[in-house]
């Protein structure tokens, strides 16, 4: 069949673009928190993929383009932090220990579910970086011996799984601290999730981007430790 996208460098960055807008014009137009646009948009790339027998290749020579922007999209986060940065200093030592215990509680879930399916120790080093921004994640997993390809799709997985879920989790166990919920979506589910605390006030989105960060480091350092727990 015909590789649709190999005709034009530009035709990746197109179809990722658009597809991403229908994601947010279905979720305002539904109003499903499940209508998540990062979702859409995988969902609809793949399928306009597979229905052109356009290669992963060809999409990628083009929608690299975007993976540039990550970094300074990701360096945009430190403004509403410096916005907030009263809250952080006030609140120090519950913020550093609150991201502390999300990144150990990430790593011990991850920990006890290998050991529980007898999973090997790929697997485990794999699944390890989850929770933190992908820039990081895929350079924690490459070094440990993982396979990066599926860390990527599982750190994408725990970003969308956070946007969709988040506020209604921290509403169900009565989490009413602005500062609390913004740590907790930080360090759990990076920057997708940050995305959301963002959207639940300026507040949660600046501890969120602080989580993302600290837990990034916090990770790289540890991690190499988790990995020889198996």
């Amino acid at each position: 069949m015909h590789d649709f996208l190999a005709e034009s460098v530009y035709m990746g960055v197109m179809l990722t673009l658009g597809t991403y807008c229908i994601g947010i014009w279905m979720k305002k137009v539904s109003g499903w928190t499940l209508m998540n646009p990062l979702l859409v948009s995988i969902v609809l790339s793949i399928g306009f993929l597979c229905a052109t027998g356009t290669s992963y290749e060809s999409y990628a020579k083009g929608a690299d383009v975007i993976s540039y922007l990550l970094t300074p999209a990701t360096v945009c986060l430190a403004v509403p932090l410096y916005e907030q940065i009263e809250h952080l200093k006030r609140n120090y030592y519950a913020v550093t220990l609150g991201i502390v215990a999300g990144v150990l509680s990430s790593m011990l879930s991850i920990l006890g579910m290998v050991l529980l399916l007898g999973m090997d120790h790929q697997a485990y080093v794999t699944l390890l970086p989850k929770s933190i921004t992908t820039a990081i994640g895929m350079g924690v997993s490459e070094e440990l011996g993982g396979n990066v390809p599926v860390t990527i799709l599982v750190i994408v997985i725990t970003g969308i799984t956070g946007n969709i879920f988040a506020e209604k989790f921290l509403r169900l166990i009565k989490v009413k601290e602005p500062i609390a919920k913004g740590i907790a979506i930080g360090s759990a589910s990076h920057v997708i999730g940050t995305s959301k605390a963002m959207e639940m006030g300026q507040t949660e989105g600046a501890m969120s981007s602080l989580a993302i960060v600290t837990s990034g480091v916090l990770t790289v350092i540890t991690a190499s430790l988790f990995a020889q727990l198996t």
